[in-house]
């Protein structure tokens, strides 16, 4: 599946569904136009959430199987950036400052 994936047009996710286990669990990967690989991961909330690139697919491959088989090294040799703060529900309005009619 990894090796169809077409430039800028599809991605592939990879999701954990374990009953123990509260909010959204996955990986998943883009093939960019600039042949590149977006990799990402959450682990369950929005403040864990990841990204990386590469142009490896080997290193995409061996990331996406140590997830699914749960490795604890699956991550290593990727400098990863958090983008949780993209995802991040907006703060509520304090009702107290909303004018009233």
């Amino acid at each position: 599946m990894l090796a169809n994936l077409q430039r800028g047009k599809r991605y592939l996710t990879l999701e954990r569904q374990d009953e123990g286990r509260e909010g959204d669990w996955y990986i998943q990967v883009w093939f960019c136009d600039n042949n590149t690989y977006r990799l990402e991961y959450r682990d369950g909330v929005p403040a864990e959430h990841f990204q990386t690139q590469t142009v490896s697919q080997d290193k995409v491959l061996q990331a996406l199987l140590g997830w699914v088989a749960d490795k604890s090294d699956w991550s290593a040799g990727f400098m990863w950036n958090n983008i949780g703060h993209m995802f991040a529900s907006p703060a509520p309005e304090d009702d107290e400052s909303k004018p009233t009619s």
